[in-house]
């Protein structure tokens, strides 16, 4: 559905809002590389991720790091998302392109995801997360 920035004093803080869990996370996703690189295409690049955790912010916060640790050790920019969430597992597929610094470079670095005033919350249309990304 749609994520946007709201006001923080030192991190970036993203409000992320899906018509489904895996929605969310897919727009949790695009969210994040639109905050590292800005615009993307889909080039060609497909990386599967499978997750399992304790609790779905956990899950969430897994899910981010581990595409932060795919396009920092492989130097990709992921734009597009499929989701799939069973319980607390997950299964995507992110797409992408191979980093162009040239296209990639206006952004900013996100460190990691913080765990701070995090809830998945189900409301009348959908789910909403604010999600906070360590700059």
């Amino acid at each position: 559905m749609s994520f946007e920035e709201l006001e923080h004093t030192a991190d970036v803080l993203m409000r992320v809002r899906g018509a489904d869990l895996a929605e969310i996370f897919a727009e949790a996703g695009r969210a994040m590389f639109h905050v590292m690189y800005g615009p993307c295409e889909d080039r060609g690049i497909t990386r599967e991720v499978s997750l399992e955790a304790g609790s779905l912010e956990t899950l969430l916060i897994d899910y981010l790091s581990e595409l932060l640790f795919i396009t920092e050790v492989e130097n990709t920019v992921f734009c597009t998302f499929d989701v799939d969430i069973q319980g607390t597992r997950l299964s995507a597929t992110a797409r992408g392109e191979p980093f162009d610094p040239a296209r990639h470079s206006g952004g900013t670095l996100v460190k990691g995801i913080s765990y701070f005033d995090l809830e998945i919350v189900k409301e009348e249309k959908g789910y909403v997360v604010e999600i906070i990304f360590d700059i």
